[in-house]
């Protein structure tokens, strides 16, 4: 007897629906096609000694299960409960008159309870595109589904459970979650608040300005200068997450398997902070079996590398196109991935490998070792950063002061202010959203300087040693500035801020 369930695979952060056939005929023997990996192929064990272990049992014929398509390759040991289930009713154990309305995913464990799967909302998603009336997957997962309306998400912690619903033996209620009240509820709560911050104001005011513009920054200071803490505090001053932003980076953390399971929709930007001995399929993405990186995890949020030059200049080359085009693609002979990766890259480094450099006594690193140390990171890197900010220590007066510093949320109104601003002002180009986003074209007509302006940026770039390519990201910055202002056109005092913000442009620094 033949007979069809439904389970779904993920490639990207998409989902594609797959079709388990499963046939029983006289014979002995299992057969399973269509392109599965081990994890499927060891499936019959698992699914043996569940229903086994719940007084069902694997029929003594001969069972063929494809998964079609078949040409495409299936991975993960979600579909356990899809299989099992074609199986019982393939052999009439169970009753299946409405088998083929239903999504089912889930792991089984040798006792029959579910374990919870990747990539949930995807496949939740594209269930509801095809039609299905229903998704039966784990509990663990269920509240995560159910973001998608118009889907009946019923999570069950055992097989029997989905058993006794197809006998009529149980009535199921699909679990219900109000989307936005569930995002609005949490779209606020940071851990860190620039209010803890003691001192450093040029800094904070240089983070502002990235966060209003989309800026990447480098923070260059000596050990103990408050780099990392500064840099932790940065999702508390951006924009909150639109709810689109919110569902498209919740499926990127789905697909990694990286979504805490009480959680069912991110409603903070993300923050990632890998090591610096990070490889670089790891950071961008990819593998046997691609996933997810880094950069695609920080998505609509923050990623931090603390301690750039210390990380591989391999690794960190691999960045530079996503830096621009804020995507990732992954090719294969078979396949074609593309994961989104439009994130803010703060970085931190030490102005020399012992950490003190230029007026420290503790200071050991020759002029050779320090010239090394600075071409560690590449031209071609430091031209997509727009902001090169000096972090000096906190003075003894600052760390001891009680008092509290301007909080994240005050910050944060004069940033969506800005970016409002600049929304308005891209609202015909879809592919620009902020400052630094902004090409040669935009430069042109969004950017343009009094003679004042052009005399003070022009002596910037002859005595103070800037180089060309700091000239267009001068212009980026400035731009926020004076949307900070809320000022229409760029004056001097925009641009004398901005050229403050391009150290390692200067001569002295080695680049």
């Amino acid at each position: 007897m033949l007979v069809k369930t439904y389970g779904s695979a993920v490639y990207g952060v998409n989902a594609q629906i797959i079709t388990v056939e499963v046939n029983i005929d006289k014979g002995v023997g299992y057969q399973l096609v269509g392109m599965p990996d081990l994890a499927i192929k060891e499936s019959a064990h698992r699914i043996s000694a569940a229903l086994k272990n719940c007084g069902y049992k694997m029929p003594g014929k001969k069972i063929t299960v494809n998964m079609a398509p078949a040409d495409l390759r299936k991975e993960g040991s979600a579909y356990d409960l899809t299989i099992a289930m074609g199986i019982l009713a393939a052999s009439e154990q169970i009753k299946y008159s409405s088998l083929e309305k239903y999504l089912i995913m889930g792991e089984l464990s040798l006792d029959g309870s579910l374990q919870p799967v990747k990539g949930v909302l995807p496949i939740a998603i594209q269930a509801r595109e095809d039609g299905f009336k229903g998704f039966f997957l784990p509990i663990q997962n269920a509240k995560e589904a159910a973001i998608v309306n118009n889907l009946e998400v019923y999570g069950i912690s055992h097989i029997s459970e989905i058993i006794n619903f197809f006998d009529k033996k149980v009535d199921l209620k699909p679990v219900i979650l109000n989307t936005r009240e569930e995002f609005n509820k949490n779209c606020n709560h940071y851990p860190y608040d620039f209010s803890e911050v003691k001192g450093q104001e040029n800094i904070k005011r240089a983070l502002e300005i990235a966060a209003a513009g989309g800026h990447n920054v480098l923070l260059i200071g000596p050990p103990g200068s408050g780099k990392t803490m500064l840099a932790k505090r940065i999702p508390s001053i951006l924009p909150p997450l639109t709810l689109s932003e919110a569902l498209e980076t919740t499926k990127i953390h789905s697909v990694a398997g990286k979504l805490g399971q009480e959680s069912s929709l991110m409603t903070t930007r993300p923050y990632r902070n890998p090591h610096h001995t990070i490889s670089s399929v790891a950071l961008v993405g990819g593998g046997s079996y691609p996933q997810p990186g880094e950069i695609s995890l920080s998505h609509n949020g923050v990623l931090f590398l603390d301690e750039l030059p210390e990380f591989n200049r391999q690794v960190l080359e691999v960045m530079r196109q996503p830096l621009e085009d804020r995507v990732v693609t992954i090719s294969r002979a078979k396949f074609t991935l593309t994961y989104p990766a439009s994130f803010m890259l703060i970085a931190s480094m030490n102005p020399s490998p012992s950490g003190y450099f230029p007026n420290d006594p503790k200071n050991t690193s020759s002029l050779t070792e320090m010239q090394r140390y600075m071409n560690k990171i590449s031209g071609p890197l430091l031209d997509r950063i727009d902001i090169h900010i000096e972090v000096s220590p906190v003075p003894f007066d600052n760390l001891s002061d009680k008092r509290k510093g301007e909080p994240s949320e005050k910050i944060r109104k004069r940033v969506i202010e800005a970016r409002n601003i600049q929304t308005f002002r891209y609202k015909e180009n879809s592919y620009l959203h902020y400052n630094a986003q902004m090409g040669p074209k935009e430069l042109d007509k969004y950017c343009a300087l009094d003679e004042k302006s052009t005399q003070l940026i022009k002596n910037a770039i002859e005595k103070l040693g800037l180089s060309a390519r700091a000239y267009d990201r001068i212009l980026r910055v400035s731009r926020t500035i004076a949307d900070l202002d809320k000022s229409e056109n760029i004056n001097s005092n925009h641009i004398a801020e901005a050229i403050q913000y391009r150290s390692l442009d200067r001569e002295g620094w080695g680049t």
